[in-house]
């Protein structure tokens, strides 16, 4: 039929073995289209059509690897095996033949099925050939208008496999746009998501705001902060190159169990409004968690603070100290979004220096005395005093006129006398 190679689709690669599926179960959507264009993954991701009895011969296998079960979609019979290494999904064959059941699906790409027992294809709708030409096609109107978070899935797909979306699938997708603000919010994150986390990710956002798609979802998004999005992935390839520790740390997540990378963060920071509670509540309309939503908004407040405040190339040691305290963990993420916005490698290089050097008295400074020692030296109660004092010892230690916790505790009585 055509040269392929699926080898990555042998069932000897698979989690369980092939004796658990019966003879017209097939092997489709996107593992089937990365095996044909090579592309490989080391956690296999596998969506099976069943003719028959989908939930239940997916309990069986569960029950038989010792796998995790999740019940997906009781109604239409879908139902998903957790692997360590894979996930597998297994799905009720819709309509009287597996031919009808691709005609339901999005892409023509994601309609080719894979035969595991007999290792032939079937590809009904010439997606192979779409394959070939790197086009994502659309099946039909209709399917696109019945799950309208396939709008946004192609461009996340067009990200992904560096394709290109055929014209009249793209011109569809610009008649249904206002459909994709009627879908679960979780459900579009997920999307935003593997565009925000990659560079070729950014060009395809810009394009899914012209074309009219997430404009509900970010309403003050603009063209000039969207291709703000392209130069922040610059301004990371930049700082990495230059500080490669800063490069690692801007593609690690903003907290353990969080995905979404400090890079991601700045991309947020783009598309959102640039006032820190209007930007909170686009966040949560999109049910980001309290983390990235302060992670988000922590930047776009820092980015204000450096830029509304200081020349940054003049400032004073309490200055950047205040900074520092402002910023905390996002400084990576303010970095970028800060030369995305016009600032100089030149200009930030003494910050970075400072953020990257461990123990640094202005970015990272050790306290010469803690909240509870003032109180007990001093006979002090809790309150905003003791915050005020902390502050003046750090200004005081990074300033060079004092270097121990005595020295600290005189200074401190000193202010409470003053006071």
């Amino acid at each position: 039929m055509h040269e392929y190679s699926l080898s990555a689709l042998s069932p000897q690669n698979w989690p369980f073995s092939l004796e658990c599926l019966p003879k017209g179960a097939y092997l489709v959507g996107g593992a089937v289209r990365d095996a044909l264009l090579g592309r490989c993954s080391e956690y296999l991701d596998l969506d099976f059509v069943l003719p028959a009895d989908a939930v239940k011969i997916a309990r069986q296998i569960a029950d038989r690897y010792q796998a995790g079960f999740v019940l997906l979609d009781a109604e239409r019979q879908i139902a998903r095996v957790v692997f360590e290494q894979a996930t597998a999904d297994f799905a009720q064959q819709e309509g009287f033949t597996l031919a009808i059941d691709l005609q339901r699906r999005d892409f023509t790409v994601n309609a080719i099925a894979y035969n595991p027992h007999t290792g032939e294809l079937l590809d009904p709708l010439k997606g192979y050939a779409d394959l070939q030409q790197g086009l994502l096609c659309m099946i039909s109107l209709a399917n696109l208008q019945d799950d309208p978070l396939r709008l946004l899935r192609a461009y996340r797909q067009a990200a992904q496999l560096s394709f290109t979306i055929e014209p009249d699938t793209q011109a569809a997708i610009r008649q249904l746009a206002p459909q994709l603000a009627r879908v679960a919010a979780e459900r579009v994150q997920v999307e935003l998501s593997y565009l925000l986390n990659s560079s070729q990710g950014s060009l395809w956002l810009k394009t899914a705001w012209e074309d009219g798609l997430i404009g509900a979802w970010f309403p003050n998004a603009t063209r000039a902060s969207c291709d703000r999005l392209i130069r922040v992935d610059s301004a990371v390839t930049v700082l990495a190159e230059t500080w490669p520790q800063l490069g690692i740390e801007l593609a690690q997540s903003v907290r353990d169990r969080i995905k979404t990378p400090l890079s991601a963060i700045a991309k947020l920071a783009c598309l959102v409004a640039p006032n820190s509670k209007l930007a909170e509540e686009e966040l949560q309309r999109l049910k980001y968690s309290r983390t990235e939503i302060r992670a988000v908004t922590t930047t776009l407040k820092s980015l204000m603070h450096l830029q509304t405040t200081y020349l940054i190339d003049q400032m004073s040691l309490q200055q950047q100290y205040f900074l520092f305290r402002k910023a905390e963990a996002v400084f990576p993420a303010l970095a970028v979004l800060a030369i995305a916005t016009g600032t100089t490698l030149q200009a930030i290089a003494p910050l970075i220096d400072h953020y990257l050097t461990p123990n640094d008295p202005i970015a990272h400074p050790t306290p010469l005395l803690t909240g509870t020692e003032l109180m007990q030296a001093l006979q002090l109660k809790p309150g905003p005093q003791i915050g005020q004092l902390l502050t003046e010892i750090a200004l005081a230690q990074i300033g060079g006129n004092i270097s121990t916790p005595d020295e600290a505790l005189k200074l401190a009585s000193w202010l409470v006398n003053q006071q």
